[in-house]
């Protein structure tokens, strides 16, 4: 019943993605992709029947009380402004499988900011407990994805996945910057939930910043996400949607968590198919909300 309400549960290009069979086993044939593998989409971002661009990357840091913060640049090669979008990443880092969801959401026609706070900090990947004051270097990232010359808009949209989802939320609520600096929030399968919050708040709850956003709200999950994450995020979205806000989420059959990154080793026609579609509706979305 609750899909019903308020879910979008979407079969790709009228394909039924259930029929994906399970990876291999270590004693079956690798599973040939070619017939469905596109580098042009997996390194840059493009997608067939899709306003494309050529991208360049640059890489400088910021300084947040004193430590220094690495940040991609990614953007149009083709001159002009665009919208601003801020990327942040999640616990796995800003590996190379992550730089490459930036640059498919920088070929959609946007400057992206996408700080590595992992990286600034001398930090392992997939962290277990949350640090509260990384959340200051990723507010201090969106200052300095506003203060350059070569956007469009006067706001940004937060774009993320994974525990990024929660950065990007304190961002919009802890420091108050839904009022005047961001205009939209974009994530996959974000972590809605204090990740140092109790076993029972996990599975059970969501962050009371949820229930602050006011700026519209585009989430995607995988049909085979976990229980606790998929709970979590229906709950909150459900709670936005009851107070009249703008908030939804994209629910792709067939995958679960990681579809956006994941590599070519594991990754199946559904997971392609679900990444395609996410990035240009989240480019629709966040055209939509910039562009005012």
């Amino acid at each position: 019943m609750l899909k019903k309400r308020f879910l979008t549960v979407i079969c790709l290009l009228g394909f039924n993605l259930a029929f994906i069979v399970a990876p291999v086993s270590a004693h079956e044939e690798k599973q040939d992709n070619s017939w469905w593998w596109s580098n042009n989409w997996w390194n840059e971002g493009k997608i067939t029947n899709s306003k494309n661009y050529d991208l360049k990357v640059e890489w400088s840091s910021y300084d947040s009380d004193g430590v220094e913060v690495p940040y991609m640049v990614v953007r149009p090669k083709k001159e002009g402004k665009f919208p601003a979008v801020f990327f942040q990443h999640g616990r796995r880092g800003f590996d190379e499988l992550i730089q490459r969801h930036a640059r498919r959401i920088a070929a959609q026609g946007f400057v992206v900011v996408a700080p590595d706070i992992y990286r600034a900090h001398f930090m392992g990947t997939h962290p277990i407990e949350h640090d509260y004051e990384l959340e200051k270097d990723v507010n201090k990232g969106l200052d300095v994805l506003l203060a350059r010359k070569d956007i469009s808009s006067k706001k940004a949209c937060l774009y993320s996945h994974t525990r990024g989802g929660y950065y990007t939320l304190k961002v919009a609520t802890r420091f108050k910057r839904q009022e005047n600096d961001v205009a939209c929030y974009v994530s996959y399968y974000p972590h809605l939930q204090d990740p140092n919050a109790p076993e029972a708040l996990q599975v059970y709850g969501y962050a009371p910043e949820v229930d602050q956003m006011k700026i519209p709200m585009l989430v995607f999950i995988g049909d085979e996400e976990q229980y606790q994450r998929r709970r979590v995020i229906e709950s909150g979205i459900k709670s936005l949607r009851g107070k009249g806000r703008d908030a939804r989420v994209i629910i792709y059959p067939g995958v679960g968590r990681g579809f956006d990154f994941r590599p070519e080793n594991v990754r199946t026609f559904a997971d392609d198919l679900a990444s395609k579609d996410a990035v240009q509706r989240a480019a629709a979305f966040i055209n939509k909300h910039l562009n005012k």
